[in-house]
């Protein structure tokens, strides 16, 4: 890894990106144009004692998963994308690897839905960006880590789902993820980390296997139930629209939460993004 270029390419693109682009308060104390550090690892997912150590050349090995944040969080282009992976000693992901990349098309589109609860999955229902609504909708999800940011991995292992299912629509949801995974298996073959995830899936879930290796195709991944009952800890139970959208070139779903307008629905969702993403004083 090339360190201080790595540092100093990641300092220059951060100073170039106006925080009213990527919805940060300008507040009238900012010195620079830019985004400040903090900004910038809170938008990655990483801590800033750790970026501070990469932009010094101090941290030397980025994973992939990293630079693919901080190059989503800085709005790369694609070339710029692929000169930051360079740099960190790592090939670009090519089209045979499950990709995880939001271009800056797409994140302007996310951004303009910045009260509504959106998380976006890869092709392995991996989570790659959740934003502050759907975490004060579902829970926190900065705190899910490894196969905890799988969604078939909770499902199958019921682990801190707050989303309402009966027994049978629960064996069809997870039978549709599985089923979605085995096609997304068949599309990159090639994808080491997409095999150590079916690997451990199979290991710890007889479900998963059992669904793996069925005959019977389930409804189609658009065919998700477009209505969700959310249990939320706070307001109780919100029932609320789910559309799953398709980012066909970089096989990405794009799941957002909705409430019919003037609806108790519609004020619970409200108050439940309310407790969750402001910080309520005396």
């Amino acid at each position: 890894m090339e360190t201080w270029e790595f540092g100093r390419m990641v300092r220059r693109w951060r100073d170039r990106v106006a925080p009213d682009a990527v919805g940060m308060p300008v507040g009238r104390r900012r010195r620079a144009s830019g985004l400040r550090r903090e900004e910038v690892a809170t938008l990655a997912g990483i801590s800033t004692d750790y970026l501070t150590r990469l932009e010094q050349g101090r941290a030397t090995a980025p994973s992939a998963q990293v630079v693919e944040a901080l190059a989503r969080a800085l709005r790369l282009a694609d070339p710029e994308r692929d000169l930051l992976f360079q740099l960190a000693g790592h090939a670009a992901p090519g089209l045979d690897v499950v990709s995880s990349r939001v271009t800056p098309s797409v994140q302007r589109l996310l951004d303009r839905l910045s009260y509504t609860p959106v998380v976006v999955y890869d092709a392995s229902w991996t989570i790659v960006l959740a934003n502050a609504p759907y975490d004060a909708l579902m829970g926190p999800t900065t705190t899910w880590h490894g196969l905890e940011r799988n969604a078939i991995w909770r499902n199958l292992t019921r682990t801190g789902n707050r989303v309402v299912h009966t027994e049978q629509e629960q064996a069809e949801h997870e039978a549709r993820l599985v089923a979605d995974l085995r096609l997304t298996a068949s599309r990159y073959p090639a994808d080491r980390s997409l095999r150590r995830l079916i690997g451990d899936l199979a290991e710890a879930c007889p479900r998963f296997t059992e669904l793996w290796d069925t005959d019977t195709p389930p409804p189609a991944v658009g065919d998700m139930a477009k209505h969700k009952v959310i249990d939320h800890p706070a307001v109780g139970r919100i029932t609320l629209d789910c559309d799953t959208l398709m980012v066909v070139v970089d096989d990405l779903r794009i799941m957002v939460y909705t409430a019919e307008p003037a609806t108790e629905d519609a004020d619970r969702l409200a108050l439940a993004i309310v407790l969750g993403t402001q910080t309520l004083v005396d």
